[in-house]
């Protein structure tokens, strides 16, 4: 007999690629970030979206640079 937990392991949603969680990751860390900076929830929202897009920013040239790396060898 097959246990339940060896099922729900073997479902193909299960093993979502970690790449998914990114956006995720983003939004939880701009908001605790920003909210360790500022006590008012616009100007939180604000410094969050900031933080964020600069960290998008910064993954996408490191994402550029490794693609070229990568692309070269």
């Amino acid at each position: 007999m097959i246990s339940p937990l060896l099922l729900v392991a073997n479902l193909a949603w299960w093993r979502l690629p970690f790449y998914w969680h990114l956006p995720v990751l983003i939004v939880v860390i701009s908001l605790v970030y920003s909210g360790t900076r500022f006590d008012e929830w616009s100007y939180i929202w604000r410094e969050a979206v900031r933080w964020g897009l600069r960290l998008l920013a910064f993954l996408f040239v490191i994402l550029v640079v490794l693609y070229v790396l990568a692309s070269a060898i």
